[in-house]
C-alpha cells in the first residue's frame, strides 16, 4: 500500500490563521528525534513522509532531515505556507536536499480574504513566489486548500486563477475544516461552513480540473456532496484499499495511527448505495449538522473500479473487482469481530484510544527553551487574537497530562 506518514517538524508558525487546528506547543524536535520517526516509517514499509507543522520551514534542520529521509528511500513531501520557499535560495536548498513534492497552502486568491484567514498581510504574494521557485527547481507543486466559511463560495475561482497563471500545477487537495482542535474548535461560528455552502463551488472546481486532465483529492467531505467525483475522496480511497495513516503529532497526542475512516452518519445513510465506502461526516467538534447528509443511489462498484484500476496509483494489490470484494469482505468481517470502537472519553474531540499505538517512539521533547518559546508565542498570539476578534485555543493538548509520580 502507498502509506504516507506525517511528521510535525515544529508547532509554531509565522502566520496566525483563525482556524488553525495545530497551534503552538512547547514540544520541540532535534534532528535526532526526527530521525527516529523517519526510521519508524521505513521499518513499516511506508512509501513516503510528509513534513508538516506548524510551519516546517522554520526548523533549522529541515533540509538535513529531508535529505536523510530521501537517502533512506522515502518520497519526501512538505506542507508549507510558502513564506520561506519564496526565497529562491531556500527553495534550491530544499530541492537539493531531496524534497520531491511541496503542498503550498492557499485558501483564497482574493487578497483580502486570504489576509483575513492568515491573520498576516502579504501572504498571497509569498505563496505565488513559492510555487514559482519550487517549479523552477524541479519540485512538484500541489495546492492545498482548507474549505471554510470565508472561501466556500469561490473554490472554483481559486482554481481558475491557478490554471491561468500557474498552469504547471497539476494536482489540488481540499480539506474540509476540522472543527475539533486548536483555534478551529473555539472559533467555529466564524470559520465552520455548512456542507451546502460549498457543494456547488466545489463541484464547479472539480469539474474544471477533471476536464483539464488535472488530478485532485478531497478530504473530510461526505460522498453525498461529491457524488460525481466520489473516487477522489481521500477517505474513500483508503477504505477501498485498506490503507492506514500515521501522524506523529508534536503535542500530547503523540503518535496517532488511523485505520478506521468512518465517522458520523444519519439514519438515512443506511440505505445509501455508497455507505460502505464513505467516511461519513468528519466531526469530533459537534460543529456540523448530520441532518445535511442524505442517501445517494449510484453504482458503488463503478467508484471502486476507478480507484483500484487507477494507473497513476500502482500500489494497490488487487486490480480485479472480484479480488477486491474478497479482500474488502474479509476486512469488514475482521472489523465486526473486533467489536465497536471504544468511546472517546471525556474529550469527544480527541482520537479514540485505539488510534494510539502505545509502543511508538517519543515525538519530540519538552525543554526549558521550548517552554519559554511556548509562553512567548501564547502572549504574542493572544494580542493577535484580540486584534482580529477571535478566541485563542485551549491548551489541553499542548502539554502532557499531569502525573502523580512524585519523582517525575
Amino acid at each position: 500500500m502507498a502509506n504516507i506518514g506525517y511528521i510535525q517538524v515544529v508547532r509554531h508558525c509565522n502566520h496566525f490563521c483563525g482556524f488553525c487546528s495545530n497551534p503552538t506547543t512547547p514540544y520541540q524536535h532535534t534532528f535526532e528525534s526526527m530521525k527516529v520517526l523517519v526510521d519508524d516509517f521505513v521499518e513499516r514499509g511506508y512509501f513516503g513522509v510528509i513534513l508538516t507543522g506548524g510551519e516546517p520551514s522554520l526548523h533549522p534542520e529541515l533540509p538535513r532531515i529531508a535529505r536523510y529521509a530521501r537517502d533512506r528511500g522515502l518520497h519526501v513531501r512538505m506542507i508549507t505556507n510558502g513564506w520561506r520557499l519564496a526565497d529562491d535560495a531556500f527553495a534550491k536548498e530544499m530541492a537539493d536536499a531531496g524534497l520531491s513534492l511541496v503542498h503550498v497552502s492557499v485558501y483564497s486568491v482574493r487578497p483580502d480574504v486570504e489576509e483575513r484567514l492568515r491573520g498576516t498581510p502579504g501572504t498571497l504574494e509569498k505563496a505565488f513566489a513559492a510555487v514559482e521557485n519550487a517549479n523552477r527547481h524541479g519540485i512538484d507543486v500541489n495546492i492545498n486548500c482548507v474549505i471554510n466559511k470565508l472561501n466556500a463560495d469561490h473554490l472554483d475561482e481559486n482554481i481558475r486563477h491557478w490554471m491561468t497563471h500557474h498552469p504547471y500545477i497539476r494536482h489540488f487537495v481540499w480539506n474540509n475544516l476540522d472543527p475539533s482542535m486548536g483555534r478551529a474548535e473555539v472559533n467555529q461560528d466564524q470559520y465552520t461552513p455548512r456542507l451546502a455552502d460549498f457543494e456547488l463551488s466545489l463541484h464547479r472546481a472539480l469539474k474544471m480540473l477533471h476536464g483539464s486532465g488535472r488530478t485532485f483529492r478531497v478530504e473530510k467531505v461526505p460522498l453525498c456532496y461529491m457524488t460525481d467525483f466520489a473516487w477522489a475522496s481521500t477517505e474513500t480511497r483508503k477504505i477501498v484499499k485498506g490503507e492506514e495513516r500515521i501522524v506523529h503529532f508534536l503535542d500530547a497526542k503523540q503518535t496517532v495511527r488511523q485505520t478506521d475512516w468512518e465517522h458520523i452518519y444519519n439514519e438515512s445513510c443506511a440505505v445509501c448505495s455508497l455507505r460502505t465506502i464513505c467516511g461519513g461526516l468528519f466531526d469530533r467538534g459537534n460543529a456540523y449538522d448530520p441532518a445535511e447528509l442524505y442517501p445517494v443511489f449510484i453504482d458503488r462498484d463503478a467508484v471502486v473500479e476507478k480507484i483500484i484500476r487507477d494507473p497513476k496509483d500502482p500500489s494497490y494489490e488487487f486490480r480485479s473487482l472480484d479480488d477486491w470484494r474478497t479482500d474488502f469482505e474479509r476486512r469488514i468481517a475482521e472489523a465486526r469481530a473486533a467489536g465497536p470502537r471504544k468511546p472517546h472519553g471525556d474529550r469527544p474531540d480527541q482520537p479514540p484510544p485505539s488510534m494510539s499505538p502505545g509502543n511508538g517512539p517519543a515525538v519530540g521533547q519538552i525543554t526549558e527553551q521550548g517552554l519559554r518559546l511556548f509562553e512567548a508565542k501564547r502572549q504574542s498570539e493572544g494580542r493577535k487574537a484580540a486584534q482580529h476578534g477571535i478566541a485563542l485555543e485551549r491548551t489541553d493538548d499542548a502539554l502532557p497530562p499531569p502525573t502523580n509520580d512524585p519523582d517525575a
